[in-house]
């Protein structure tokens, strides 16, 4: 008897420490920017400033691409400039995806809250065309 109320104390003090640090939030009620732009051969597209607001989880997804939609493209995400702004050379937050492919999720994982930047680029200069891009991000 004494092990369960242990136990159901333990798990009591876990479920208040939580909610009292806000908790994370459930991903299905995350927020979805969407970003458009173009990346022409071995470059990248300006970044796309969005704004997380508490911890949890995030996904990055390229969901449109033209002319060619199995164009296989870069993504990354930077944690914003101190004035907001997304940086015209990008320090990556995490690791960026060199193999990112339509309509697939190219980012994901635990964010914290705070003002980050996404991007897409060229990874391997193998574009034959400038291409057009739509960007989503998915986050608390």
């Amino acid at each position: 008897m004494r092990t369960r109320f242990t136990g159901a104390l333990a798990l009591a003090v876990a479920g208040v420490l939580t909610m009292s640090c806000g908790g994370f939030i459930d991903p299905s009620t995350n927020k979805v920017d969407t970003f458009s732009g173009t990346v022409a051969q071995g470059s990248m597209s300006a970044g796309f400033a969005f704004t997380v607001s508490k911890t949890g989880e995030f996904t990055v997804k390229i969901t449109a691409l033209a002319p060619s939609s199995s164009a296989v493209m870069g993504v990354l995400y930077s944690l914003a400039q101190g004035d907001g702004s997304c940086s015209s050379n990008p320090q990556p937050y995490g690791y960026p995806n060199n193999f990112a492919l339509l309509n697939a999720p190219a980012l994901s994982g635990q964010i914290f809250s705070g003002r980050y930047c996404v991007y897409v680029f060229d990874p391997t200069g193998a574009l034959a065309a400038t291409t057009t891009f739509t960007v989503t991000v998915s986050h608390p």
